[in-house]
């Protein structure tokens, strides 16, 4: 699916899917609604709404990674505000795609660490790494504790367990890397 539109559609259209099926009345919203591409709401008691950013990639085995630009490390607005990050199998394959479910706050944190980590990488020349935070590419293998965690939409996401690697907990309390500017945990540090 060379298409980026099509490879987005699929994303969204996959998310809506999961997530009707677990109980939840899934919508995708309009091109330009800022932060959010789909809106769902639980189908029984207690009636909890969720805003689910999509994000998609098509398979490159390891090497699969997506672009955590400014918007997406926005810090959360509410404790209803989740992303999914969804890796489409490669075409004509037959399987379901791969989908990773991780609270706002957690990817602005992650791509943050993992970004500050490459840019000051001691073993690197100073000056030859320059891309900014906001061009930050983060890999499949962290967000890989929250694949197929569905069930974490089930609680607020302000509740929802960090499950980020414990070295990306060290670089977060290290002078060299740490937490974004603002960033919730800086007041208070997760358990992790």
């Amino acid at each position: 699916m060379a298409d980026n539109q099509m490879t987005k559609s699929a994303g969204e259209h996959w998310v809506c899917s999961v997530l009707a099926r677990r109980g939840w009345a899934a919508a995708l919203t309009r091109d330009g609604l800022e932060r959010t591409d789909v809106l769902a709401v639980q189908a029984h008691e207690p009636r909890r709404m969720i805003e689910v950013q999509v994000k998609t990639a098509n398979s490159r085995g390891s090497g699969t990674n997506w672009l955590v630009g400014a918007k997406a490390q926005q810090i959360a607005l509410s404790e209803r505000e989740w992303f999914a990050f969804v890796i489409l199998p490669e075409e004509n394959a037959w399987q379901a795609p791969r989908t990773f479910i991780v609270p706002r706050d957690h990817v602005g944190a992650a791509a943050w660490i993992v970004h500050q980590d490459w840019l000051t990488d001691p073993s690197v020349a100073p000056g030859i790494r320059n891309t900014p935070v906001d061009r930050a590419r983060v890999n499949v293998s962290v967000w890989a504790p929250y694949e197929d965690r569905w069930d974490l939409l089930d609680q607020p996401a302000f509740a929802a367990p960090v499950l980020l690697a414990e070295s990306l907990r060290d670089l977060a309390l290290d002078t060299r890397v740490g937490l974004p500017p603002g960033h919730p945990w800086k007041n208070t540090f997760p358990a992790w």
